[in-house]
């Protein structure tokens, strides 16, 4: 859990990353950022997914991509270049397209290829937005791209789907999180794990929810999120669900998991 006596300088920076594809990671990230800016934090969502579906879920184009986090990365654009407005007020992307698919390759072959997105986030550069928050949408992997964001982090929340497998895998992301502490990022902590697609009429969600609670005890926020039509509906319509359904449980759990989080800086 993040050290409250330790505030960072600048914004605070949050990686979402789980290697597991499918648990509500691009989700969360559109969702509590939304509802972080929606209690007037400003926030910029960063989206390092090639599949750039977080972009897409805030309603930008790919036509509008004009400039991403590949040009971010790798062509030393200015982050005032990459950035661009969304349809909710004081939340800002540096959206992605598929060009980043081939970034971990090319980041392989460069010095400082792990600190690349740390020189940018915590940078000068950044001053003159006085952002609140950055989350960053990790590839469901554990490559350069999510080493990359670990750098850059203060912290990482990790989605956990509530399925029976839910904590396999998790041990590895957590020895990625411990190296990258040890050798580069010494701050870097979980922010915490939420659990995601629960379903209350399923006995198999409740369990898991008790093993990765006797697992992971406090590091386990307390707001749980939903499986809900809503959540499943809102990205055809390139919205948040906040937006889309304000009064769908997925959107109150989302707005509670935001409440949690404040409350874990306060």
């Amino acid at each position: 859990m993040s050290d409250p006596n330790n505030k960072p300088q600048g914004p605070k920076i949050i990686a979402i990353a789980n290697q597991k594809g499918g648990v509500g990671k691009t989700t969360t990230a559109i969702n509590l950022a939304t509802a972080l800016a929606a209690v007037g934090k400003s926030v910029l969502l960063i989206d390092i997914d090639p599949q750039g579906n977080a972009s897409t879920g805030l309603g930008i184009e790919t036509a509008q991509r004009n400039m991403t986090t590949y040009d971010l990365l790798l062509n030393g654009a200015a982050v005032e270049d990459v950035v661009c407005e969304t349809q909710v007020p004081n939340l800002l992307i540096a959206p992605a397209t598929t060009d980043l698919s081939s970034a971990d390759i090319e980041l392989a072959g460069n010095d400082g290829r792990a600190t690349r997105l740390r020189k940018i986030l915590r940078g000068p550069e950044m001053d003159a937005f006085d952002f609140d928050y950055v989350l960053i949408d990790c590839p469901p992997s554990l490559n350069l791209l999510t080493v990359n964001a670990m750098v850059a982090a203060h912290s990482v929340l990790v989605p956990l789907q509530c399925e029976f497998f839910a904590l396999e895998g998790l041990s590895q992301l957590m020895l990625s999180i411990r190296e990258v502490r040890q050798s580069i990022n010494p701050e870097i902590r979980i922010e915490g794990v939420v659990l995601t697609m629960y379903d209350s009429r399923n006995r198999l969600s409740h369990q898991v929810e008790k093993d990765v609670r006797d697992n992971l005890g406090d590091l386990v926020f307390k707001t749980i999120i939903p499986r809900n039509v809503r959540l499943s509906e809102a990205p055809s319509y390139a919205m948040p669900a906040l937006l889309y359904d304000h009064t769908s449980k997925g959107s109150i759990a989302y707005q509670k998991l935001a409440a949690e989080v404040l409350r874990r800086q306060a």
